[in-house]
C-alpha cells in the first residue's frame, strides 16, 4: 500500500509543479525536456549497480521503452494542441478518463476478477473523474473538427499505462525497475532535444534558468511516479484494475484538494461530487479485496 501511496503523492506533486509553471510563466515544453533529463538521471543513480550503456539495447524491454518515450513527447504536444484549441478541462478529463484503457487490459489480458463492489467502484471512479476534472459551468465544449485531439490523448495516455503494466510483468526484472524507467525518460529526453535544437535553428530558442529550475522540480517527481507505480502494481495489494483505477482517481482528487488548498481554485458543486465519488469508490474497491 505505501508504494501506491507514494506514487498518488509523487502524481500529485507533478501537478503542483505544472500549476507553479503557469505562475512564473515557465516555458512548458523546455521545462518538459529537462524534466526528462533529471528523471533519466535520477534512475540512474537509483539503480546503484554498475553497468555498460552499451548492454542496455539487449535487454528485452529496451525497444519498448524508446517507443514509450517517444509516446511521452508525442502525448505532451497533443495535450498542448487540444489545450490550445479544446481548454484545459477538456485535456485533464481525456487524460484521466484513460484509466479505462489499463482497467479493460486487465480485466480482459488478466483474467482479473470483477466483483460487484469492484464493478460498482470503478464505474463510479469515472465518473467521479468526470465531475472533479470538468472545470467548466457548461460541461466540456468541443468541435467536431478539434475531436480528434482528445481521442489520441486518451488513446495515448492509456497505451503508456498499459504498456507499463505489460512490460514490468513481462520483460523487466525486479532490480531493473530503475533502468527500465530511465531509459523510457532517456528517450524521451532525446527526442526533446532534437525539438529544442530544431528550435535553436530558427533563432526561436530562448534559454532560461527559470525553465531548467522548474524541469528539476518537475523531473524527480515525475521518475517516482513511474517508478513507486510498477513497485505498486507489483506489490499484490490489488489487482493491476484495481490499482489504476484507485491511483487516478486519487491522484484527481488529491490534485483538487491541493489545487484549493495552495492555488485558491474555486470548485463547482459537480467537482466536490466528483470528490466525494471519488472517495466512495476507493472504498468499494479497496473492499473487494476482503
Amino acid at each position: 500500500m505505501i508504494y501506491l501511496f507514494l506514487s498518488i503523492l509523487a502524481s500529485t506533486l507533478i501537478f503542483v509543479a505544472f500549476k507553479l509553471f503557469d505562475r512564473f510563466r515557465i516555458n512548458t515544453l523546455h521545462a518538459i525536456v529537462v524534466n526528462y533529463v533529471v528523471a533519466c538521471a535520477t534512475g540512474l543513480i537509483g539503480y546503484g549497480t554498475s553497468f555498460s550503456i552499451a548492454t542496455i539495447p539487449e535487454r528485452g524491454w529496451f525497444y519498448f521503452s524508446v517507443a514509450l518515450g517517444a509516446l511521452f513527447i508525442l502525448i505532451f504536444n497533443l495535450m498542448a494542441i487540444t489545450t490550445q484549441r479544446s481548454g484545459l478541462s477538456v485535456v485533464s478529463v481525456a487524460t484521466k478518463m484513460s484509466v479505462v484503457v489499463p482497467i479493460l487490459f486487465g480485466l480482459l489480458y488478466y483474467k482479473e476478477e470483477l466483483g460487484v463492489f469492484k464493478g460498482i467502484g470503478i464505474v463510479l471512479a469515472l465518473i467521479a473523474v468526470y465531475l472533479a476534472s470538468n472545470k467548466n459551468e457548461d460541461g466540456l465544449q468541443i468541435k467536431t473538427k478539434n475531436l480528434i485531439y482528445p481521442v489520441l490523448v486518451f488513446l495515448g495516455s492509456g497505451i503508456i499505462d498499459t504498456s507499463i503494466k505489460f512490460l514490468e510483468d513481462k520483460y523487466v526484472a525486479e532490480d531493473e525497475v530503475p533502468l527500465f524507467s530511465a531509459t523510457i525518460f532517456a528517450a524521451a529526453a532525446s527526442i526533446g532535444l532534437i525539438i529544442l535544437l530544431q528550435q535553436k535553428l530558427k533563432g526561436t530558442f530562448v534559454f532560461a534558468w527559470k525553465n531548467v529550475l522548474g524541469g528539476i522540480a518537475l523531473g524527480i517527481p515525475n521518475y517516482f511516479s513511474i517508478y513507486f507505480l510498477v513497485q505498486a502494481l507489483r506489490s499484490g495489494i490489488l489487482e493491476s484494475s484495481g490499482i489504476f483505477t484507485v491511483n487516478n482517481v486519487a491522484i484527481v482528487m488529491c490534485s483538487t484538494l491541493v489545487g484549493i488548498a495552495l492555488f485558491k481554485e474555486r470548485l463547482l458543486p459537480k467537482n466536490w461530487a466528483g470528490i466525494g465519488l471519488a472517495v466512495i469508490s476507493i472504498i468499494l474497491i479497496a473492499l473487494n479485496t476482503f
